[in-house]
């Protein structure tokens, strides 16, 4: 993995140079796309924002499920020399509302079919943040991220920014109050992904497979590991639907499977049923809670040539 000083830095070196920019990056939703094709599509976006008013060190509020537009948004945002604020796609109006004024946010992108939900949301607010939605919505505040992105041009290069200067906040999930954002710096999350990679044995040949969410701190650096890398992210929604997650670690020789404890109680659950191996996953990562010491045989049976990796961290850290 090449030395970075920025966040951003992997994909627009990747998305240019010709030996990596027709790399498969990132399968989601069944389509498939490359780095360059990512570069681009985050270079119009970027385009976009700065002219409805994105500054460096204004928030982006990104509030998409784990899809290809939510990929774009991240590093659209970084290249504007913004600060990406992902949260969860399903947060409720109140919330939501509440994210948006505390994180100071200039700009909301958002899922189209929520659009009564972000409506409600923005009424609560004073000062209303320019809004992206992924398809049409009822509303006339927003502006359909397809279309944006269609008829932008790409942004010639990043807004410079320096490695001490915010790259995102990350939201704890507020069990004891109200939601807390976390600031974490361009040189904090690289130096985290440099860590990742190393600790995890990782390299450019891994298919590593996210159901968690972008919104989830080890989420969204399964996407910045993956194009650190200039290895393969393969994206999924949620793991609500079991079926199709064990078929996508088959069809698509998946390497690298992160989870947390819940996922792997399922998984054993139904390794119990029918029995399940999957040889092609070398690396088993856990996080958000300790893995129970009883969960290892089984993990270790359903992925036979995996490194299991027991860890556990606090968006905090």
């Amino acid at each position: 993995m090449t030395a970075l000083r920025l966040l951003h830095d992997a994909l627009w070196e990747r998305g240019e140079a010709a030996g990596s920019r027709t790399r498969l990056a990132l399968v989601a939703d069944g389509q498939s796309y490359t780095f360059g094709e990512l570069l681009d599509s985050a270079r119009r976006l970027a385009t976009a924002l700065r002219e409805r008013g994105v500054r460096r060190g204004d928030r982006v509020v990104i509030a998409l499920e784990n899809s290809w537009a939510c990929v774009v948004s991240i590093y659209a945002t970084l290249f504007t020399g913004g600060v990406i604020v992902l949260i969860h796609p399903q947060t409720r109006a109140e919330k939501l509302a509440f994210l948006l004024q505390d994180s100071g946010a200039r700009a909301l992108i958002a899922e189209g079919r929520h659009g009564a939900v972000v409506a409600a949301a923005l009424d609560r607010l004073g000062e209303r943040p320019t809004t992206l939605a992924t398809e049409p919505t009822d509303g006339s505040s927003t502006d359909s991220f397809e279309a944006v992105v269609a008829g932008a041009a790409p942004v010639a290069a990043p807004v410079r920014v320096i490695p001490l200067d915010l790259a995102a906040i990350l939201y704890t999930s507020g069990s004891t109050g109200t939601p807390k954002g976390v600031m974490q710096t361009h040189q904090s999350m690289v130096f985290t992904v440099g860590s990742l990679v190393e600790y995890l044995r990782l390299s450019a040949t891994e298919r590593i497979l996210c159901v968690l969410p972008l919104s989830f701190d080890y989420g969204l650096y399964q996407l910045l590991m993956t194009v650190a890398l200039g290895a393969c992210l393969v994206l999924e929604r949620s793991f609500t639907f079991l079926g199709q997650i064990l078929e996508r670690i088959s069809t698509e020789s998946i390497t690298v499977f992160p989870g947390v404890p819940t996922i792997f109680a399922t998984l054993l659950a139904a390794d119990r049923r029918t029995p399940l191996r999957f040889a092609s996953v070398t690396r088993v990562t856990n996080t958000a809670a300790a893995l129970p010491d009883d969960f290892v045989g089984g993990l270790r049976e359903i992925f036979p040539q995996a490194l299991i990796y027991r860890m556990y961290g606090l968006t905090e850290c």
